[in-house]
């Protein structure tokens, strides 16, 4: 049976004002039962890292009975060029969409910058894609008002992602984050926000990459 770890998230959520935004589905259940086989038959050990430490401030990570590949999606770069997830397989993604009309997306970003500040390099990165098809002048300058400086600026003002990572998900809402491993696949998804700069959100990304400290 999964382990479901949703409500231990409740207290830390309440405390950055994130939850009661929107409705979530039931998501891809928690543990690590099953053989595992196919593409991602590989990711199995992260999966089983994942749901020990999925705790506190990230209990509501949902590890996947077993990893699957991540969705075939395509965005703008920071440069404003056509890249893909594809592009950046090779190394752990932290992969959250967001919205400027989207309240805990916001209240949750500064976190995404400081765990992106504190582990990233050439085996993780945070890539915090904005879904705003809208007054798309809006989305860079909140990060700069917010004082957002370690995320690269990743959008999709043409709506195509949102819809596919909300289906691969089973997300009807925001934020959403995959955890997408260095193979290029699903290893977790957190529906709702985090404190994702916290010691408990830190542990969990040293987990994913096979890290003790």
């Amino acid at each position: 049976m999964p382990v479901r770890k949703g409500l231990a998230a409740g207290a830390g959520l309440a405390a950055l004002g994130l939850a009661g935004f929107a409705l979530y589905g039931s998501g891809l259940g928690g543990g690590n039962g099953g053989v595992a086989s196919g593409p991602c038959a590989g990711s199995a050990p992260a999966l089983a890292r994942i749901d020990a430490a999925a705790r506190g401030e990230v209990a509501a990570m949902q590890a996947p009975k077993q990893a699957k590949p991540a969705p075939d999606i395509a965005f703008k770069g920071p440069d404003g060029a056509e890249t893909s997830l594809a592009a950046l397989k090779g190394r752990l993604l932290l992969v959250n969409l967001w919205a400027t009309w989207c309240a805990p997306c916001k209240a949750e970003m500064p976190a995404l910058d400081r765990l992106q500040g504190a582990l990233g390099g050439p085996d993780f990165a945070v890539v915090a894609i904005n879904v705003d098809t809208r007054n798309l002048d809006k989305p860079p300058q909140w990060l700069k008002q917010a004082g957002i400086a370690h995320l690269p600026f990743y959008a999709d003002p043409a709506g195509r992602v949102l819809p596919v990572v909300q289906h691969h998900a089973d997300s009807a809402g925001l934020p959403t984050t995959l955890l997408i491993d260095g193979a290029g696949c699903t290893i977790g998804v957190m529906k709702g926000g985090a404190d994702w700069a916290s010691p408990d959100g830190l542990t969990l990304i040293r987990a994913a990459l096979g890290r003790t400290s």
